[in-house]
């Protein structure tokens, strides 16, 4: 355990792109939302009947870390909060390896050389579980990705560095980040969210 009051965060949905269009996050649906604690050296998973409880412990969090969080987990889970996601404190993984690379990466490529560990499934497994309701195996399929961000961003913030597996020319580069500075100079901001009386979308 930790005394950091950090979450790590990852989702799945109930729908795909296909269903509702890619400009429409918010219309996905969670299906499961997985976290890891620092504080409590804990995972635990939410399906969407108990994301009321989930929104307390996201208001009280000193950051939230996630891979790809910005643009797609937050989005799609801003119906379900209380407050609107541009006040939480968030360190994406994604944007660093971004701006060194000048592109986007997945999980898989980035955990692979860095970790030697792989994905356990894809996005539309995921939705296939939800839909054949196998809630206890879609839980553990989100917190498998969960696990690999936190051992993503703890070996980066250990180290100073993760690695990047290239689809284009199958090369691996090494990628500094910064995220042992980053976690720390959110932590002392103390940027907590502050809750609205409403959640910011009913659907």
């Amino acid at each position: 355990m930790s005394s950091e009051n950090i979450l790590v965060l990852d989702l799945e949905t109930q729908r795909s792109f296909k269903d509702v269009g890619k400009q429409n996050l918010d219309k996905l649906r969670v299906s499961v939302v997985g976290i890891f604690d620092y504080r409590r050296g804990s995972y635990e998973a939410y399906e969407e009947k108990d994301l009321i409880s989930l929104d307390q412990r996201i208001r009280e969090a000193g950051l939230l870390i996630g891979f790809n969080i910005r643009r797609f987990d937050l989005p799609v889970l801003a119906p379900y909060l209380f407050i609107p996601i541009e006040n939480l404190p968030v360190l994406d993984l994604l944007d660093g390896i971004e701006k060194v690379r000048g592109h986007r990466a997945s999980l898989d490529s980035i955990a692979q050389p860095t970790l030697k560990l792989r994905k356990s499934g894809t996005g539309f497994d995921a939705l296939t579980l939800f839909r054949e309701g196998k809630m206890e195996e879609l839980k553990r399929y989100c917190l498998d990705d969960v696990r690999l961000t936190k051992e993503v961003y703890d070996y980066g913030r250990a180290n100073g560095k993760i690695y990047f597996t290239s689809t284009w020319d199958y090369k691996t580069y090494e990628i500094p980040v910064n995220w042992e500075e980053e976690t720390r100079e959110m932590l002392r901001s103390d940027k907590t969210a502050k809750p609205a009386e409403f959640p910011t979308s009913l659907f």
